[in-house]
């Protein structure tokens, strides 16, 4: 005889929503066609526009503009891929430099907005100051403003800034100088305290090749008209770092938040300082949300086209972006549309591996089972 006051052990579940494989009801045989007739409809939709890109940029006929819907072009070649590669328009500038100049645009607003992002983020999540309540919604309120807006007062402002070639150099240096030196010094602190972890190494190595690299630039350029700041992927990346900012320091902060402060409490208790904190507890716990907002950084740096095309007058300093829209010419029919596809699938391809290289952190719940209880 079961004593009723004992409850019956649960029936487990078969097949997909077995214990430990997922939740929710069962479906029915019907309901799962239908489920997966529609996602297979969606699948369809988003990956056709791409697989008929890639067929018109193997496209060998060198035609103005597509007749047919042809998915398997009838005279393959990689003509197109070359050409672009060469030449991709008429002004004197190769594919590797226009890509030279959208990496450092892309990487530059990337780097500084997470890491000036961060920073501001942590201080609207952990301190208590006045004002704080304000500026975070001042924050919030550019965040609504339509990034076009701004572009006749950057353009205003950035134009007024000009100076000799011998000053510029000078910044390089000091800038270079300063990152070289704070990137070392991370290096040299970590091997002396015997704690090397790959984030901090990352961060240090970035830091010492960035400020390396712009004390090579200062050494090796050389010319002699006036530098114009509106007028050099500086100033566009100064201008996009503008608009990026507010929303890495908006996206940081909410993830913040999630953070136990259980955890710093106790690394207060065990003696470690407040950059001892931020750096070898917070940081790590925020990758999944540093990664995210790098990734639109370098996104958004990537594939800019507005401020490029406003601020912009020299060949050499033209992005991607631009030598895309300057292969359609005075008319739409004037380049093969395999060298446009080519070219266009050429700028995709290097998102498409910066997300594959973050995917893994773009995940949630790394602060899970940080706290007992």
């Amino acid at each position: 005889m079961t004593n009723p006051s004992i409850p019956k052990p649960a029936t487990a579940r078969k097949g997909l929503f077995a214990s430990g494989r997922g939740s929710g009801r069962q479906l029915t045989i019907g309901q799962q066609l239908l489920l997966q007739l529609m996602c297979l409809l969606i699948a369809v939709t988003v990956l056709f526009p791409i697989v008929w890109i890639v067929s018109m940029s193997l496209d060998g006929r060198n035609i103005s503009r597509p007749t047919s819907l042809e998915l398997i072009p009838p005279e393959p070649s990689i003509n197109a891929y070359r050409e672009v590669i060469r030449n991709p328009t008429a002004n004197p500038v190769t594919f590797w430099e226009l890509a030279g100049n959208s990496f450092s645009l892309a990487a530059g607003v990337s780097f500084f907005s997470v890491m000036v992002g961060v920073t501001a983020a942590y201080a609207f999540s952990r301190f208590n100051f006045t004002g704080r309540k304000i500026l975070f919604l001042s924050v919030g309120f550019i965040l609504l403003m339509p990034g076009i807006a701004t572009l006749a007062p950057l353009f205003a402002m950035l134009s007024r800034v000009s100076f000799g070639f011998e000053v510029l150099r000078i910044l390089y240096y000091i800038f270079g100088g300063v990152l070289a030196v704070g990137g070392a010094y991370m290096l040299y602190s970590r091997f002396r305290d015997d704690e090397i972890t790959a984030n901090g190494m990352i961060i240090a190595l970035v830091c010492l090749g960035i400020g390396l690299l712009f004390i090579y630039t200062g050494a090796t350029a050389t010319t002699t008209r006036n530098f114009k700041l509106r007028d050099s992927l500086y100033g566009v990346g100064f201008a996009m770092i503008s608009g990026a900012l507010p929303f890495a320091i908006w996206n940081l902060k909410g993830y913040l938040d999630t953070i136990p402060k259980e955890l710093e409490e106790a690394a207060i208790i065990d003696g470690a300082s407040p950059n001892q904190i931020f750096f070898r507890i917070i940081l790590p716990l925020a990758t999944p949300a540093l990664a995210v907002t790098a990734f639109l950084g370098f996104m958004s740096g990537w594939t800019e086209f507005a401020l490029s095309w406003q601020f912009l007058t020299q060949p050499k300093d033209f992005t991607l972006a631009m030598s895309l829209w300057n292969m359609t010419g005075q008319y739409a029919g004037s380049v093969p549309w395999s060298k446009f596809a080519a070219m266009s699938l050429m700028i995709s391809f290097p998102v498409s591996v910066v997300y594959l290289l973050l995917q893994k952190y773009i995940i949630g719940g790394l602060t899970l089972g940080g706290v007992k209880g």
